[in-house]
């Protein structure tokens, strides 16, 4: 009786420490999820609040009067092409010293035409090759303000800041305020931000190159890298022997899909551009490098969602009179391919975020244009966040922000669609 008594007790002691075992490991793991969850808070928190600024850009409103004396000589010849070769540089400095009529010297005219941005002169020319014949009409026009006016509406830089901090003296700040409380200084939606490339003027600089280029990229990724990793894996799964050979090409798939992603644009460089001779910072060749990069994991997912369909169905249309390609690609490879769709898409959104690679062979040049076709000059959008992080102007942070919001939405609705896909055609056995 004394025996079976201790026997309940250690057994007792036993189940509760193995309990408390289980309390703790379950403490930790929540713990560590929280933790994971307060880091991602506070990350997109801090992307958010630094770079939702960037969704507005400064305007200034101005009374622009073309005159006859401002057009190109014609003689006769076309009233529009007129127009649109006008001085349009002295229609705005004409017009800036009639908004601002304080600034009187040579040093005060050049603080003035600061206010506004390198882009105001083409702006005007817009707005009036809008109107049949503006010749000698006065127009209200939106021109856009200079960064460091546009960082102070919108109460990025303080305007009690000293003037070096501002980066506009008190005579600017005067005229400023005083166009602002005349209803002639507003924060618009910055469609530049959307519609433009790159630009050394942080007010003119856009996303669309980047997001242009790293379309193309992906595109000719996914075309590349989609077919031969689907073939690859049917190959491997369901048809190659089982020897050295096919167990050494495994082991090296597996390794490849923990290789260092600068690697391959080490690879790329040597093979793609110094002996192929491919155009240089094109998204063909971003494109191919990121073919490499997610190649792997592409025949990884296709193995094991080919594997995850039972053997029945495979054997059932063989005892059909099938033939084994036909089982293959008409029972098994349909079944399977949510699974696989699921992992390229996985591994297409890792290979949008790259940048290493795609600086090795030279994507990270200065891009103004928008690609055209995936041999154009062209950057992508990771290696347009890196390039205007490294560039001191305040006003470039904000758009680096926003150029990441952008990209970690194109990476999110990717894993969206991958869960949707995964969802939708999920086969239960």
């Amino acid at each position: 009786m004394t025996e079976t008594s201790e026997t309940q007790a250690r057994v007792a002691r036993r189940l509760a420490s193995r309990h408390g075992g289980e309390k703790r490991f379950k403490f930790i793991a929540l713990v560590a999820a929280w933790i994971g969850l307060v880091f991602l808070g506070v990350l997109l928190f801090t992307v958010i609040e630094s770079g939702h600024t960037a969704i507005l850009q400064t305007k200034m409103l101005l009374k622009v009067t073309l005159q006859e004396s401002d057009l190109q000589s014609n003689d006769g010849g076309d009233r529009a092409q007129a127009i649109a070769g006008a001085n349009y540089n002295a229609v705005l400095k004409r017009t800036m010293r009639e908004t601002f009529p304080d600034a009187k010297s040579r040093s005060d005219k050049r603080s003035m035409y600061r206010l506004v941005s390198v882009a105001a002169p083409y702006e005007i020319r817009e707005a009036m090759l809008e109107h049949e014949d503006p010749v000698g009409k006065t127009l209200g026009i939106w021109v856009s303000a200079s960064d460091d006016v546009d960082l102070i509406i919108k109460g990025t830089v303080p305007r009690t800041a000293p003037a070096d901090q501002r980066h506009l003296s008190d005579k600017q700040m005067k005229w400023l305020e005083g166009h602002e409380s005349a209803g002639g200084v507003e924060a618009k939606f910055n469609t530049t931000f959307f519609t433009s490339g790159d630009s050394r003027e942080p007010e003119l600089a856009g996303i669309l190159g980047g997001a242009v280029g790293s379309l193309y990229a992906i595109l000719v990724c996914l075309a590349i890298s989609f077919p031969l990793g689907v073939m690859s894996a049917v190959y491997l799964e369901c048809f190659a022997p089982k020897n050295r050979i096919t167990e050494f090409i495994e082991v090296n798939i597996n390794n490849l899909a923990a290789v260092p992603s600068i690697v391959f644009g080490l690879l790329g460089l040597a093979i793609f551009l110094n002996t192929f001779m491919l155009p240089r910072s094109a998204p063909l060749v971003g494109g191919m490098v990121l073919s490499l990069l997610t190649l792997p994991t592409i025949i990884i997912a296709g193995r094991a969602a080919i594997k995850s369909v039972p053997p029945s169905v495979r054997e059932a249309a063989l005892a059909l009179g099938a033939s084994p390609i036909q089982a293959v690609f008409h029972h098994v490879l349909p079944l399977a391919m949510p699974g696989i769709l699921t992992g390229t898409i996985i591994g297409t959104a890792g290979a949008l975020g790259e940048t290493a690679p795609l600086l090795m062979i030279g994507m990270v040049a200065f891009i103004v244009d928008v690609p055209t076709s995936v041999t154009d000059p062209a950057t992508v959008l990771p290696v347009q966040i890196f390039l205007w992080s490294d560039i001191p102007e305040k006003a470039f942070a904000e758009r680096t922000s926003a150029a990441i919001l952008v990209l970690l939405s194109f990476v999110c609705l990717l894993n969206l669609f991958a869960v949707y896909l995964r969802k939708r055609f999920e086969t239960r056995w």
